[in-house]
């Protein structure tokens, strides 16, 4: 019975993507040049960037409801430590690789360099930062994390396909 199941879902995935072959129309050159124009490219700079911006507006925002700086530094150094490790990894993958093995090993490589200083971070907290709090570290964070996918999203030209 199980296994009539999993046969059927196989076949209606296999006859959705015939479909969706049928429907498929490669693009002209022409169509392609535009398709490139329409494409802004987004610097992953200005990502960094907004992230930055994002980290001090939250900041200020919580120096502002909670009234105290250890908890507006404690989410300063969250914001941080999520900005400084992305910096690092911008400038490390922005070198130009020879070959697509070298910018696969590139992203691997600086993927870990981000997470170590991130974590290297976060376990200098406690000495680094006077007063500490852990929840608005976390907020800072989140917060400035989440910035990728607004930045995504909201850049000019992008349509929703749905």
């Amino acid at each position: 019975m199980a296994q009539a199941s999993t046969r059927e879902k196989v076949t209606a995935s296999q006859a959705e993507s015939e479909v969706e072959d049928q429907d498929f129309k490669p693009l002209t050159a022409q169509q392609a040049e535009e398709w490139r124009r329409r494409q802004l490219p987004l610097s992953v700079w200005r990502i960094v960037a907004i992230q930055a911006l994002v980290g001090v507006l939250v900041t200020l925002l919580a120096w502002w409801l909670a009234g105290r700086a250890a908890v507006a530094w404690s989410v300063a150094y969250g914001a941080l430590s999520v900005v400084l490790p992305a910096a690092l990894f911008a400038r490390g993958m922005a070198r130009k690789r020879t070959s697509a093995g070298a910018a696969m090993a590139g992203l691997f490589g600086w993927e870990l360099v981000k997470i170590a200083l991130t974590v290297a971070m976060l376990a200098a907290a406690p000495r680094l930062v006077p007063g500490l709090s852990w929840l608005a570290l976390l907020v800072g964070m989140v917060v400035t994390m989440k910035t990728y996918w607004v930045a995504l999203l909201a850049r000019p030209g992008v349509r929703r396909t749905d």
